[in-house]
């Protein structure tokens, strides 16, 4: 009796401790720290980082720099918020530099730590700066500014400074959020003279391109030679209908001294992006895509041998397409991440033989990686558990936590379950499904459940930890999550990854059916009568398109910037390559009409019965506005239950922390008031 009461209390002592444990929320989901730009010093002793905090009442938020010294642990305030800094990167005498706003103008400073109390002005631009890289030896530096290359309605009609009115004569007048500028992005050349540099040269002066892709192309496309005497870049160097129907863009080598510039990749198709060149300076790596039009194809990485020209894919024997790589110091690896099985991974290529090996295999995603003599420092994240940085042991993929920003909130979390199902397709496929099961977890429960539904549509369910779409929000909210890694997605290889194309509401769609019918049969914890299926994008269209054949499985839908009506979209989105080769091209050609019959969700509306939540954003101009005003509009007209949720200062994404907040109140607002 007496052991049975010290059992009872022990175990009443532990049920208490446990129940302490939260349940997480949109407001903790906002008040976490969000780590990036990690880079390490030459000598391998510091890391550098940098933590966001938002506050939502101010709508913003700040960004901090922090010193980590690798050997003891110990991490030190670096860079207030007030600082204004971005940019930050390490030089080889251990010294770091970064860009700074400073009474209305850019300063690039320089301060080494342990040593100097106070960075040093290095330069003051007068123009903004959006990101700068310097040669080894820092005899030059590179900056990307800001060129007028367009001429504005003011400057053709001077006489009529108050129209906000447009003329256009091309396409790519607007691009994923933002109207097209009189701007464009160019590298600027700068050459040391005594303790500070003279301007050299506008590197793409008298060109109306970018120096970089835009909307996305930044400074990890560009990089000096080691001996500083050539500086590659990427872009695309095309403009209006060639530039929106094309993704060829290619790698340029500027020779420093006579301003020379010479294109090393026209033989390649696709996208060639973020030129590296090796430790001895005699190899340039990139990554390559075959195709043009496909921006989802196979990312390889190329070395060039600098000397002669000729070229190599190391990475022809993986089925893989790689996220980014970085040259190990001796020259013999290059070490890269890819999606692979539900995950992202780091991996090595040895370039005398072209063999890669898997370093990592742990349920998590390997992000921003630098590369250290034996060892790897990354960014890492999981469903369940916000980006920190860890180690990574190169001989044996062994993993170290370095930090942990989030430690006094996660710590009072209660999380949920990450499990891994394997289902048989329709077509006999083996299909890898992440289930998340919801905080303090009873098999003997009936859960409501949602099938998320991904985007790209060729995008990983990794483990990531998204902001918008995150697991452990949803699962701690009562709801078991199904996220099938449909056809389409990377990681299972090329054939895998292409099969959507032309066929969105083929075979994936078929996916995610199997995967409710399969994994309702199956987990009995499942309430198969409270169902909904989520998304955005292509997920946003799989939810239009589930409408009209899922045959009442589900109870509700949710659907973010979606795609509708494909002829509409057709005729209003901007990167047209995506459309021609995903869905077949114009709408108007007798060869691509049975595809639009086919793909489109519009023509399945006869069929729609279902409550659903519409979501978009006033400036997404990948999917514009008017494809979730069709769709709400007809919900309307139907008389099926529906909601309109509209964000004129929002793009493809949510980015702003109240309209966040308003997102996802919204969001469980909706779902609970259908399947609880």
């Amino acid at each position: 009796m007496k052991n049975t009461l010290l059992f009872l209390i022990a175990f009443f002592t532990f049920s208490i401790g446990f129940s302490q444990k939260e349940l997480f929320t949109v407001d903790h989901l906002w008040k976490l720290k969000r780590l990036s730009g990690t880079t390490v010093s030459s000598d391998e002793k510091w890391v550098f980082y940098q933590s966001t905090s938002y506050d939502v009442a101010a709508n913003s938020g700040k960004t901090t720099g922090f010193l980590m010294d690798l050997a003891t642990g110990t991490t030190t305030e670096l860079l207030k918020p007030e600082d204004s800094f971005w940019n930050v990167v390490w030089d080889k005498t251990n010294t770091l530099w970064w860009l700074r706003s400073a009474n209305s103008v850019t300063e690039l400073v320089k301060m080494k730590p342990g040593t100097d109390k106070v960075p040093t002005v290095v330069y003051t631009f007068d123009d903004e700066v959006e990101g700068f890289t310097f040669s080894a030896n820092q005899e030059y530096i590179a900056t990307l500014q800001p060129v007028k290359v367009r001429q504005t309605v003011h400057d053709l009609h001077p006489d009529l400074p108050k129209t906000q009115a447009r003329i256009e004569d091309d396409l790519m007048y607007r691009h994923w959020n933002a109207w097209q500028g009189e701007k464009a992005l160019h590298l600027f050349l700068y050459e040391k003279a005594g303790t500070s540099y003279n301007l050299k040269g506008d590197v793409l002066k008298g060109e109306p391109y970018a120096s970089v892709t835009p909307p996305f192309g930044g400074i990890d496309d560009v990089t000096f030679s080691q001996d500083g005497k050539t500086l590659y870049y990427s872009t695309k160097k095309k403009s209006g209908k060639e530039f929106a129907q094309s993704t060829d863009s290619q790698i340029y080598a500027y020779d420093v001294k006579s301003g020379m510039t010479t294109c090393l990749t026209e033989q390649h198709k696709g996208y060639d992006t973020n030129p590296r060149v090796s430790p001895d300076n005699t190899k340039l790596a990139y990554l390559s895509m075959a195709r043009d039009g496909f921006e989802a194809d196979k990312n390889r990485i190329m070395v060039r041998t600098i000397a002669t020209g000729a070229e190599e894919d190391v990475t022809r024997g993986l089925d893989l397409s790689v996220e980014s790589f970085v040259w190990h110091a001796k020259g013999q690896f290059i070490y890269f991440t890819a999606a692979v099985k539900g995950t992202k991974q780091l991996f090595e290529v040895d370039l005398k033989t072209a063999k890669t090996r898997q370093v990592t295999t742990e349920v998590c995603d390997i992000l921003s990686i630098n590369v250290l003599k034996d060892r790897v420092i990354a960014e890492r994240q999981s469903m369940v558990a916000p980006t920190d940085i860890w180690q990574v042991t190169l001989k044996t993929g062994a993993q170290k936590q370095l930090t942990a920003i989030n430690k006094d909130l996660m710590s009072t979390i209660a999380l949920p379950t990450v499990t891994e199902k394997w289902i048989t397709t329709t077509d006999g496929k083996k299909m890898l499904v992440w289930v998340i099961l919801p905080p303090n977890f009873d098999a003997k429960t009936k859960y409501p459940a949602l099938l998320y539904c991904q985007g790209g549509p060729q995008s990983p369910v990794s483990q990531y930890f998204s902001y918008r779409w995150n697991f452990l929000l949803m699962a701690s909210n009562g709801y078991v999550i199904m996220a099938p890694n449909r056809r389409g997605l990377p990681g299972f290889g090329q054939e895998w990854n292409d099969a959507i194309s032309k066929d969105w509401g083929g075979q994936a769609m078929r996916d995610y059916l199997v995967t409710v019918d399969s994994l309702t049969a199956s987990e009995p914890y499942i309430d198969k009568n409270k169902l909904g299926a989520v998304g955005a994008s292509y997920g946003g269209y799989s939810v239009y398109y589930l409408a009209g054949i899922h045959n009442n499985r589900f109870k509700t839908f949710v659907s973010h910037c979606g795609l509708f009506n494909l002829e509409s979209w057709y005729g209003t989105t901007e990167e047209l390559f995506f459309a021609n080769f995903d869905i077949g091209g114009p709408y108007w050609k007798p060869e691509n009409k049975e595809l639009y019959l086919k793909n489109s969700p519009h023509l399945l509306v006869d069929k729609w019965n279902t409550p659903m939540l519409v979501i978009h954003g006033g400036k997404d101009f990948r999917v514009p506005e008017s494809e979730g005003m069709q769709a709400f509009q007809v919900l309307q007209i139907k008389g099926i239950p529906s909601k309109y949720l509209y964000f004129p200062d929002e793009g493809h994404w949510i980015t702003k922390p109240q309209n966040g907040v308003l997102w996802y109140r919204t969001y469980f607002e909706w779902l609970d008031s259908y399947l609880k």
